[in-house]
């Protein structure tokens, strides 16, 4: 029996799962050393393909330890909801900031305000639709809420 079938049966045994959940602490970014944006900038970027918030953690464990007797064991990863499509990759790769006022067109203009830039390219896109088909979890934070706080500081 391989170390992998043995964790499936003594997870699936109990009833559980495994939530692989995007970046989701509080504390700078590990790699903040060699990144050109501010703390609160790289999280707010990463919303649009690989964070979730604190909150949002909590609340997909939950979901995950309610659904397991009836799901027994499955794997899902949990992050901020993405609009981004599979049509997207090279473009997000060569230009990100284009691809990302695609789907926001007040992004640019919000972040200009706030001295925040977008990553120029993106080169990973957790998708979360299994976590949302299956476990009916879908975190309530996005890049989109991120975006109507700029604007709120702004009074726009």
């Amino acid at each position: 029996m391989t170390n992998a079938n043995l964790a499936h049966g003594v997870v699936g045994w109990l009833g559980g799962g495994a939530a692989r959940t995007a970046r989701f602490f509080p504390e700078p970014d590990d790699m903040a050393h060699a990144i050109e944006q501010s703390d609160a900038n790289t999280k707010a970027n990463e919303l649009l393909f690989r964070r979730l918030t604190v909150d949002d953690a909590a609340q997909a464990h939950v979901a995950a330890l309610e659904k397991a007797p009836e799901l027994g064991f499955d794997i899902f990863i949990v992050c901020a909801p993405t609009l981004f499509q599979p049509d997207d990759c090279a473009d997000l790769i060569a230009d990100a900031p284009s691809v990302v006022a695609r789907y926001f067109p007040e992004f640019p203009a919000l972040y200009a305000r706030k001295g925040w830039t977008m990553f120029s390219s993106i080169d990973r896109v957790y998708d979360a639709s299994r976590t949302r088909d299956r476990l009916g979890f879908a975190c309530r934070t996005s890049f989109a809420d991120v975006l109507a706080a700029l604007a709120a500081e702004d009074g726009t």
